[in-house]
């Protein structure tokens, strides 16, 4: 996939690929549920379940998808738009998209992946119940 949309510039609501800019980057992650943006070291961020899940970069000509480390070559593959982050960053499955030539439906699917990796990633690093460990970690001193 050479980052072509897959839907016509008429289509009501969608964009090509020529003229995705940030804020339909915005749009498209806000769109998940529970989704929020924060900032995150002067740029936005798109959180959810307690976790990143998205980034625009600083010059908000490219963005970043947390996905699965699995899934990131899979959209490398598919669309030049997608590249890994430099680094353990990108090992771990972080994806720069360049947004003037990535296909909306391709950073759609990426960006719910990113979510749902999120939901996954988020339950794990959940504290657990502090009762049972609570209880046992208190010492009573006698004397």
């Amino acid at each position: 996939m050479s980052g072509a949309s897959m839907r016509s510039s008429s289509d009501e609501g969608y964009v090509t690929a020529s003229t995705m800019r940030e804020d339909d980057f915005r749009r498209i992650a806000l769109a998940l549920d529970d989704a929020s943006e924060g900032a995150h070291m002067g740029h936005p961020d798109f959180r959810a379940h307690g976790r990143i899940f998205a980034t625009l970069h600083a010059d908000r000509t490219t963005g970043m998808v947390a996905l699965p480390p699995e899934e990131q070559a899979r959209f490398v593959e598919a669309d030049d738009a997608f590249v890994p982050e430099n680094g353990a960053w990108g090992r771990q499955g972080c994806t720069r998209v360049a947004l003037a030539t990535v296909d909306e439906d391709l950073l759609g699917e990426a960006l719910t992946l990113a979510w749902q990796y999120a939901a996954v990633r988020g339950a794990k690093s959940r504290p657990k119940s502090k009762t049972g460990r609570a209880a046992k970690s208190k010492k009573t001193r006698t004397s």
